[in-house]
């Protein structure tokens, strides 16, 4: 019997119970797969703690990213056929050793990335190129601050920022997180735990501030991100790791400098076949290429998804994490 992670109600990593789980035969439009590893993200712990509403309610297998090989194709799937190696980053239902999911939301994985390569950065990475070539185009010359730096979008950011001639400012909580995040593309990496952010952007940039603000971490860091900014900057809030932002009012934005503010998701950014398709082969093209490197930084059992969501939420871990079915 095949085994997966469920979640039967909200709660702490203890709530991750592995158990036995049929995933059944593809139907129409479907493939069934087998995972060979699985990406380990914040918007499970998400999920998890109820900060996010679980898409389908409960029980509830969490997971957004993995790469793996197909095992059988349903009714009317073209291009993809048994023994492909194929990954995708999709809401929920990844951590398992196998699963049905809809053709059109994977891509086939090219020669010269490795499944673990593919199944911890598919989510990560399609984020990182939304943010950086969609939310705000980066282009030579820019300017961006990043919290977060040594996180696994962090480091696939940071490398792919500085491939494209911006200045990469970045934030951590520890020295090692500092040095991570410098051998990642990070020009400046500020440690927060020891200087204000927001003295230390203003002194790197002689006081012009920054064109684009990339935040993950949400409550701790605004409003003092908008600080950063020079006047019509963009702040991007792409997730909440210490807590939700609080509501605010729109003349804020005036108030600090006729700034933009949004919340993207990647699942809408990637609706689109099209759109899904192309942004996983800006990621493959710029991995292959070198100018991005993917490092699998822990590893962990998929029976061990408790304690590597623990690891997680601690601050125990860098850059990128897999699960091992």
């Amino acid at each position: 019997m095949s085994k997966a992670i469920r979640i039967h109600a909200h709660g702490g990593p203890e709530v991750l119970t592995y158990e036995d789980s049929d995933p059944g035969q593809p139907g129409a439009g479907q493939i069934l797969i087998r995972h060979t590893a699985i990406g380990l993200n914040f918007i499970d712990v998400y999920h998890r703690s109820g900060l996010y509403p679980p898409p389908g309610g409960f029980p509830l297998i969490p997971g957004g990213e993995a790469a793996g090989v197909v095992l059988a194709v349903g009714a009317g799937v073209g291009g993809l056929q048994p023994g492909h190696r194929i990954a995708y980053a999709v809401n929920v239902g990844a951590y398992s050793e196998k699963r049905v999911i809809a053709a059109d939301r994977v891509v086939k994985v090219p020669d010269g990335i490795s499944d673990e390569q593919a199944g911890a950065m598919m989510l990560k990475g399609m984020t990182a190129e939304y943010l950086l070539r969609r939310t705000h185009k980066v282009k030579a010359g820019d300017t961006i601050l990043y919290h977060a730096a040594a996180g696994g979008v962090g480091l696939i950011l940071g490398q792919w920022a500085k491939h494209l001639g911006a200045t990469v400012i970045g934030t951590a909580s520890s020295v090692d997180k500092v040095e991570l995040a410098k051998a990642h593309g990070f020009d400046h990496v500020i440690n927060y735990k020891e200087q204000d952010f927001v003295a230390g952007v203003a002194a790197i940039t002689g006081g012009k501030k920054c064109d684009v603000v990339y935040d993950s971490v949400g409550n701790d860091t605004f409003p003092a991100s908008l600080d950063c900014l020079r006047p019509l900057g963009m702040f991007v809030s792409f997730g909440q790791s210490s807590g939700p932002i609080p509501p605010f009012s729109m003349s804020l934005l005036a108030q600090k400098g006729s700034l933009y503010a949004t919340r993207p998701t990647l699942f809408v950014y990637n609706a689109k076949r099209e759109d899904l398709v192309a942004s996983a082969q800006a990621l493959f093209d710029v991995v292959l290429s070198g100018a991005v490197e993917i490092k699998i930084n822990q590893r962990y059992a998929l029976k061990d998804a408790a304690q590597a969501q623990s690891d997680l939420e601690g601050r125990k871990t860098t850059g990128t994490t897999i699960l091992i079915p």
